[in-house]
């Protein structure tokens, strides 16, 4: 069976940082076609403010539906799509326009993300995240049926400023990442 994974980058979030770099390496290691989509171009000064917020995240959608547009999804068995920040609002976009069918993980999702369906999908939230308020990220995970992960002190890149903290968190994310990667 093919399997695919594709990564949805945040704003300053590549994939060669650690959470989308071990996704995409575990991916890898469980036989897993990965494409890592690129974003480019956003809107400065996003944080804060919510037109901007909407425009990075259309500007990210219009960028993953021309990076993915000869991707025939129906081609794979199992589809993952793991998006950090701006990259869980296009993730779940193009999982509804494109009928992907992907389940996958929201890492560090903004209210805004919530505006698709995310069935099938888990988050990842840090509760010192000042791009998205923890309250909000609760109570849109609970009424849509998302579980959600939460990381005490833990800021927008799921790091709390103290390293062994830092990757203890990490093997608890890619362990969490690795039940949906299967």
């Amino acid at each position: 069976m093919k399997k695919l994974c594709v990564l949805f980058p945040g704003i300053g979030y590549h994939c060669d940082k650690p959470l989308l770099y071990y996704c995409a390496r575990l991916a890898r290691s469980r036989g897993y076609e990965v494409r890592p989509l690129k974003f480019d171009g956003f809107p400065t000064g996003a944080k804060g403010n919510d037109e901007k917020m909407r425009q990075a995240a259309l500007h990210a959608l219009r960028q993953s539906e021309e990076q993915l547009s000869a991707v025939s999804f129906s081609e794979y068995g199992r589809v993952v799509f793991i998006g950090k920040s701006i990259g869980t609002y296009a993730a779940l976009a193009v999982n509804s326009r494109l009928g992907a069918n992907a389940c996958g993980v929201l890492l560090t999702p903004l209210a805004l993300t919530f505006e698709h369906s995310a069935a099938g999908f888990i988050a990842l939230h840090g509760t010192a995240d000042p791009w998205a308020d923890t309250k909000e990220i609760r109570r849109l995970c609970s009424e849509r049926g998302v579980p959600l992960y939460t990381y005490e002190n833990a800021d927008h890149s799921l790091e709390t400023g103290d390293t062994f903290s830092d990757i203890k968190n990490l093997s608890d994310i890619m362990e969490k990442c690795g039940k949906i990667i299967l």
